[in-house]
């Protein structure tokens, strides 16, 4: 009984990552593609632990589940680090309303 429900929360990953991966494709901009990258890793590790008790050894896979979330985190903040400098810096006046004399009229 426990193996078939922990296949069907196995299944509905795989269903989640599918949809996941189609905002990926369709994604209106690149941080809306990112944040899927990062779901889809979110989910794996969740299906790695899954896959570790059906199998009866989650010791095993939840040492690569850990492996994992921990790579994912790290490469989507270096991606979101590097999409950041890539992106021109936009020179904000300090004090709006202002004209660039001080002087207001």
């Amino acid at each position: 009984m426990i193996q078939a429900s922990l296949l069907g929360i196995g299944l509905f990953l795989v269903i989640l990552i599918g949809v996941s991966f189609v905002r990926i494709v369709q994604g209106p901009s690149l941080y809306d593609r990112l944040l899927g990258v990062g779901v889809i890793g979110t989910n794996a590790v969740i299906l790695l632990a899954v896959i570790g008790f059906i199998y009866g050894r989650p010791e095993g896979f939840l040492d690569l589940a850990i492996t994992y979330a921990i790579l994912n985190f790290i490469g989507v903040v270096a991606i979101a680090k590097f999409l950041d400098r890539k992106r021109p810096a936009v020179k904000e006046d300090p004090t709006p309303g202002v004209p660039e004399g001080g002087m207001v009229e």
